[in-house]
């Protein structure tokens, strides 16, 4: 029986693994690899736990799109650690992160597993336009991020969000039926429910506003009541008596972030996705040579033995 494919949000993953582990674990030269450890564990719970027949780690390009920011400039505003220009913000990463982001990839191509990319895009992006792009295989999204519970879709091709914000062992996997009950919006439209809902309600850690004075109880009753954001402000422009006189003109005063928030909050379907390989899970690494230097280099012994053992058998 053919496995799901694992589309793996892998700055959410490795961040996570970063804060979650100490920075005493480190390379003979004094390097903390707690984010590379961390990383590599999870890959390989991921493997063993939920046997996908194909994985990719998908990557950001850009974490702050310029199509983004030019519609709604505080968008991730907040975590700018340095201005560019012409777009292509420096994000602020812990100090002790950046080194690790390399050693990551390094590993995964090593490996043989592959890796995705779309330039001007987020990670969320090309995890979006292969989750709907997939027609052989159901899908699991895995991430630390709620954004992604927009891709939750019964059909055509099954795909469900294994969260992981509160590490593996306490992973929620979400379906349509999951996330219809943790939100209180309707199942058969659970992921673009969810997006609709997320631009109502804002996300401060994205600086999304959202709209004042609705918060994420009355954001999913006025997504489950209308059907989408945009029947709900179609009836309030219109003067709808089931929309409350003090819902419409909030609606009415976040008129222009409303006009942009769905095109912000929305993965970019058509993001044109770089694949470095085909995705299929191999049964032994792809360079063991490099796999063993890399594990020696970095001190990544028993993390590197784990992934090694999670491999499928051929």
């Amino acid at each position: 029986m053919t496995g799901p494919l694992a589309l793996l949000d892998s700055a959410s993953l490795y961040f996570r693994s970063f804060y979650a582990l100490p920075e005493s674990m480190t390379a003979p030269d004094g390097t903390p690899v707690n984010a590379v450890r961390g990383f590599t564990d999870t890959v390989a719970r991921i493997l063993v736990d939920r046997r996908p027949s194909r994985l990719v780690a998908c990557l950001d390009a850009d974490w702050r799109p310029k199509f983004r920011t030019d519609l709604l400039p505080s968008y991730k505003a907040h975590r700018v650690a340095e201005e560019v220009p012409d777009g292509g913000d420096v994000e602020e990463v812990p100090d002790t992160l950046t080194p690790q982001v390399p050693i990551i990839l390094e590993l995964l191509e090593a490996f043989g597993l592959a890796t995705a990319e779309a330039a001007g895009y987020e990670a969320d992006d090309v995890i979006g336009a292969l989750a709907i792009r997939e027609q052989k295989s159901p899908v699991e999204v895995i991430t630390g991020d709620r954004d992604l519970f927009q891709l939750v879709r019964h059909e055509p091709t099954p795909t469900v969000v294994i969260y992981v914000g509160k590490g593996w062992n306490k992973a929620e996997i979400l379906g349509p039926d999951e996330l219809a009950e943790k939100y209180g919006i309707p199942a058969a439209n659970a992921g673009p429910g969810y997006a609709d809902m997320a631009a109502l309600r804002g996300d401060p850690s994205d600086g999304l506003p959202g709209v004042a004075g609705i918060g994420e109880k009355t954001a999913a009753k006025l997504i489950t009541q209308f059907g989408s954001l945009q029947e709900l402000i179609e009836a309030a422009d219109a003067g709808d008596s089931r929309v409350p006189l003090k819902t419409r003109l909030r609606l009415t005063d976040a008129a222009d972030y409303l006009a942009v928030a769905p095109t912000v909050v929305r993965v970019a379907a058509d993001a044109p996705v770089e694949q470095s390989r085909p995705d299929t899970v191999p049964s032994e690494p792809a360079d063991p040579d490099k796999v063993a230097e890399l594990a020696e280099r970095w001190n990544l012994g028993r993390s590197v033995e784990r992934l090694l053992a999670a491999l499928p058998k051929s």
